[in-house]
Formats: structure tokens, sequence, C-alpha cells
């Protein structure tokens, strides 16, 4: 059986490197994590109608160090099909390339890990292309204590308010039945046709210890890997940039909407994540940064101005058609005008004609 062509071990120690060792907590452990992550899926449930089938994933808290191992397990079904391909057609070279390759590779995504792992302060965990890996809903409580003592925050106000947003992910998930597999087929689609591109004059030899922060800082500077795209594929990157719009948006949509009625400072708590943020969620992050996706925040905050623009014209009801079916998923287009999104799926009034 052939192995890993990413070293994973690798992909580890650097995103270790970049995390830092966690800083102690403010306060104790939160034992009130389950009882929030229970009244939010209440909450979420009450405003947005979205129901699960069976329990949500019990929330934990982790450290960054288990963040990154999480993070790394979920990845590895998604990247190791891709890495596959590298050096493909290169005959001899090929053994050579796919090792240089793959230490490329685990470059890039222990930067893009190691840096997450300090700023994600919450996420529900989905392996996309694994049906059998359980969910899972995570906090990082470093990232928490730290960045609430940035905002100035109520520890369990912020506590509060990423729970909202993470718990209805989870909803989204298990509340929509065709919504997992529709995600996992674009992503499959996508990165089945997709060509790994490597320069041959930046190959590296398969790093030692004392190569680690020259190939952090190369990576950081810029991707080493790219993957080639075609003007066909551009379709199924839409769908797929518009379909992570649409959840993250409307999540930010249901926090702010759920924690308006429970957070005194959820104006303050706003205000300071738009500032902090560069995106919207760990995945979307790194598919952008590992697939070389122009997935800037905008997307994700017309993700916000669409399900916010839905809202108040007709209600959270005609939001809910995007989880009718997957054809129901607004276009990027569609996404700058919810009017003809609005008049695209809305039901027609039935006339009866007389006899």
């Amino acid at each position: 059986m052939m192995g890993d062509v990413i070293d994973w071990t690798l992909t580890e120690r650097i995103a270790g490197m970049l995390a830092g060792e966690p800083e102690p907590q403010r306060g104790t452990p939160r034992p009130r994590l389950g009882e929030v992550a229970a009244e939010s899926e209440r909450l979420v449930a009450a405003y947005a109608g979205l129901q699960a089938p069976a329990p949500l994933p019990e929330p934990e808290l982790l450290t960054r160090p288990e963040w990154v191992r999480a993070n790394l397990r979920s990845l590895r079904p998604t990247l190791e099909p891709l890495a596959d391909r590298l050096g493909e057609g290169l005959g001899p070279a090929t053994p050579i390339v796919r090792a240089a390759g793959g230490a490329l590779l685990a470059a890039e995504l222990g930067v893009v890990i190691g840096y997450l792992s300090r700023r994600v302060l919450g996420q529900y965990e989905l392996v996309i292309l694994d049906p059998e890996a359980p969910s899972r809903l995570l906090f990082v409580g470093p990232n928490l204590d730290e960045a609430g003592a940035a905002f100035g925050a109520d520890e369990d106000e912020l506590l509060t308010w990423v729970a909202l947003h993470e718990v209805t992910h989870a909803l989204q998930f298990a509340g929509v039945p065709w919504l997992r597999d529709h995600l996992a087929g674009l992503l499959r689609e996508l990165l089945a046709s997709l060509e790994v591109s490597i320069d041959p004059s930046r190959l590296l030899r398969v790093p030692s210890r004392e190569d680690l922060r020259s190939l952090v800082d190369a990576v950081a500077q810029g991707g080493l890997v790219e993957l080639v795209t075609t003007p066909a594929q551009r379709e199924t990157l839409d769908r797929v940039q518009a379909t992570m719009a649409v959840l993250e948006g409307y999540a930010e949509h249901v926090m702010d909407e759920v924690g308006a009625e429970l957070l005194p400072s959820l104006p303050r708590l706003r205000a300071a994540m738009d500032r902090r943020r560069a995106s919207a969620s760990a995945p979307a992050r790194l598919l952008q940064r590992l697939l070389g996706l122009e997935l800037k925040m905008r997307q994700y905050q017309l993700g916000k101005a669409f399900c916010d623009g839905v809202v108040e014209r007709e209600g959270v009801e005609a939001l809910n058609r995007v989880w009718e079916a997957p054809g129901m998923i607004p276009t990027l287009a569609e996404l700058e005008d919810p009017d003809s999104w609005l008049a695209r799926t809305r039901v027609p009034s039935v006339t009866k004609s007389g006899a």
C-alpha cells in the first residue's frame, strides 16, 4: 500500500511551533460549557426551526495542540488523494518530486494550522469526505481567554456567542439531510479535477529540524505549491464558495439575532470580532490557503448580508428555503441580490380556475 505523500509528522511539528504553548486560563475551567451548548441548541432551534434527529456532539474544551491534532486528522481524507497526484507523468523524477512536494505540502499545511490554532475560538468539526467519522463540537480555551481579554468581554457572554455560531453549524448539518453529501460531492468533483503544479526550482529536500524555521518563513511569504485550475472548473468552485458563504452567513445571522436578547455587550462583541477575523471558519480558511482559493472575508460578509436581507424582507421562514434542496442555494450573483433569489425560489400562489 502506498504510504502518505504528505509528511504529517512534519506538519504537526510546524503547527506546534507556531501555535506555542497554551496560555493559562484566566479562571477555572468552563463547567458551564455543556449547559451553554444545550441552551444554544434550544434557542437556535426555536429561532431557525432547524432540528437535529439525534443528539449533537458533546462540547469539548481543547488546548491548541489538541485542536491541531483534531484538524490534521480531519484533513487527511481530503488532502491525501490530491497529494497522490504529485509528480504524475514525470517518469523517473516522480519519486523525487513526490518526496519534495509532500514536504512542501506538509509545510504549507503546518503554517496554516499553526496560525489558526492561535485564532479559532470554536469549531463544529465535520469530516466532509468521511461520513463514518464522528462530528465534534470544539472550543479552544486559551483563545477564548485571550479574545475575552482583548475584547473586554464578559467570559460567559463570549462563550455563549461563540456557542450560538457553532451550534448553528451543527444543526445545519444534522437537520438538513442532503447538505453533507452535497458539499462532499462538490469537493470531490473539484479535487478530482485539480492539477498539482510545483516549480522545480523551489523544491527543497525533506527538511531537517534546522530547516523548519526557514521553511516556515518561505511558506508564510507565499504558497510553494499551486493548483492549476481551468475555466471549466470555475462553476464548481463558485458553487463551493456560494455554499460556504451561505453556511457562514446563516450562522452569523443566527448568532446575532438570538444573541441580541441574551447578550448586553453584543454590539461590542460584534465590532471586536469583525476586527479580529481573517476568515469566518477554520475549514473555509484551510481550503482557501491550501487550494489557492480567493475565499476572502468579503464573501462571508456577503453571506451574512444576504441572510439579513432575506429575513428583513420576508422572515426567517423564507431564508430557510436554502435548506429545501441543493438548487435552492443562492448563486454568487444572488448573494449580492437577495430579491432575485427570493423571486426565483418563491412558491407561486396556487389559484383555482372556475369550472
